[in-house]
């Protein structure tokens, strides 16, 4: 179940992504990778969980437009 969760997580992830990036047609793999590559700091309150990357993040503005564009929309 987990990894059906997780590939159906990766799928959402890769859709997202704005075509002209080089990640939007990337295995599952790369995506895997570069996900794991990130350093960030990853800051949780009660109602919301924030992400701070570092400034030499080249994907940084990438990944923080898939969490904006992943996240419900408000009631």
């Amino acid at each position: 179940m987990l990894h059906t969760g997780a590939y159906w997580l990766m799928l959402k992830l890769r859709d997202a992504i704005p075509r002209p990036q080089p990640l939007a047609g990337a295995e599952f793999t790369t995506l895997r990778l570069r996900l794991l590559k990130v350093a960030a700091r990853v800051i949780e309150t009660a109602s919301r969980v924030r992400i701070a990357f570092a400034a030499a993040c080249p994907d940084g503005s990438l990944f923080a437009s898939l969490a904006r564009s992943l996240q419900p929309p408000a009631p």
